[in-house]
């Protein structure tokens, strides 16, 4: 019995201290982690006390200094609890029990925004010694989305390109790794001056060797993604260009040269032509309506009737009225003689007008038709001459950035550097029917 009276006093001393020590307020976990649509529940732990007024829950704002938001409140004096409108619907405290000192906070289907600290406040009027609240981070995990793969560079010989990986959305954000296969669908190594940072991989002075496929992984503490791509390293554009231009410019030249030779045969004829009728009709011929060549010369007036033909006169003839001019004797034929050259002259004078007559036509007919025809091969030559210059700017469009292209390679690309040229027969590699499929979580 003697022992009796300390072991009571330690029960009292005890209870002193507990009873001194105030209200206190304890999350068990300083972080919760649960994945994006499930229900997320923080417990709130606290000292039972009957003289407790209210429990609330509240979250930080957006905005640094902008006011807490108020989430729910659940009041002992009319046993009710309030859930405010920014969380309706959404958020409400559960298992609450007074007596053992318990009210925790429930948020049905969070999402990426619901990622914050909450903290619980119990309000006792009668204790200004305890601690009256405390947080806790809510993260909300995201999976990875597919990430997206792209290429930036060129991908030809001694290029140097970067092969990009990026999920859209992620929480945590997620990692990225690299991993290459051979053409063959063999594993292998990167090569040594290749990077591989934030999910940017990046490949110096690339070769038909790095040709090949490349595998991103993008992964977080939930799930991971992956994305894959071939690469088909290519020899240089730049000298099927040049080839294709100079082919280009020969076939240009060739056709403005058959076309110069054309236009001087042509005119030679037209000379040649010329010419034959300028010498006229040989000694010995005839004079007649008829055309050299065996057409015969007609000319229709505005009615289009035909003008009679004309008659015919011979050398013979002509020398028969020579003759007659030759003075006769006096007597009295003279005067017959006389009347037979005036006959003459005038038949003559008629020839002569008509013959006249016929060649004004026959130049005029002729230099219409050379007139039409110099406008009609005008016409075929502006057009050919507009085709050759269309097809000149667009080969000098081509040469000029090929020149571009080939400033730029040369400047970034030495001869001593690059000494040993690619082979042309080089080929892109072909994808293996056994290319690795993307891998399933």
């Amino acid at each position: 019995m003697a022992g009796t009276p300390g072991i009571f006093g330690i029960c009292l001393l005890f209870a002193g201290v507990h009873m001194t020590s105030g209200l206190t307020v304890n999350i068990p976990e300083k972080t919760y982690k649960i994945a994006r649509g499930d229900d997320a529940v923080i417990p709130c732990i606290f000292t039972p006390s009957a003289t407790i007024s209210s429990i609330t829950w509240t979250a930080d704002p957006d905005v640094k200094d902008d006011p807490e938001i108020n989430v729910a409140a659940y009041f002992t004096t009319t046993n009710k609890i309030t859930v405010y409108k920014k969380y309706k619907g959404r958020a409400n405290i559960v298992d609450v029990d007074m007596v053992k000192g318990k009210a925790s906070l429930k948020l049905q289907s969070v999402t990426s925004a619901d990622t914050r600290d909450y903290e619980c406040k119990v309000q006792d009027p009668d204790d200004e010694e305890g601690t009256l609240s405390d947080k806790a981070s809510l993260v909300v995990l995201v999976a990875p989305s597919k990430p997206i793969c792209n290429v930036v560079g060129k991908t030809e010989y001694f290029e140097n390109i970067q092969l990009t990986c990026r999920s859209e959305e992620g929480t945590p954000t997620p990692t990225y790794k690299w991993q290459s296969y051979s053409v063959s669908n063999v594993p292998r190594l990167m090569p040594l001056k290749a990077t591989d940072q934030n999910g940017v991989l990046s490949l110096f002075n690339i070769s038909m060797d790095t040709s090949g496929f490349y595998i991103c992984t993008s992964a977080n503490e939930i799930r991971s993604a992956t994305c894959n791509m071939t690469l088909a390293v290519m020899p240089p554009s730049m000298n099927i260009a040049s080839t294709a231009g100079i082919i280009g410019g020969v076939v240009v030249v060739a056709l403005i040269v058959g076309i110069i030779i054309c236009c001087c045969c042509y005119c030679r004829r037209k000379k040649e032509k010329a010419e034959e009728y300028a010498m006229g009709t040989p000694e010995g011929g005839e004079f007649t309506d008829k055309d050299p060549e065996g057409g015969e010369f007609t000319d229709k007036d505005p009615e289009g009737k035909e003008e009679a033909s004309e008659e015919h006169v011979s050398y013979e003839e002509e020398r028969r009225v020579r003759s007659a001019d030759r003075p006769d004797p006096p007597d009295d034929r003279s005067e017959r003689s006389y009347d037979r050259r005036n006959d003459y002259d005038d038949r003559r004078d008629n020839y002569t007008d008509r013959r006249d007559d016929r060649s004004d036509r026959r130049e005029r007919n002729d230099r219409d038709d050379r007139r039409d025809r110099y406008d009609d091969g005008r016409d075929r030559y502006d057009d050919r001459r507009d085709r050759y210059d269309d097809r000149r700017d667009r080969y000098d469009d081509r040469r000029g950035r090929n020149d571009d292209r080939r400033d730029r390679y040369d400047d970034r690309y030495d001869s001593d550097r690059y000494s040993d040229r690619y082979d042309s027969r080089d080929r892109p590699p072909s994808v293996p029917p056994n290319k690795p499929k993307e891998p399933r979580n």
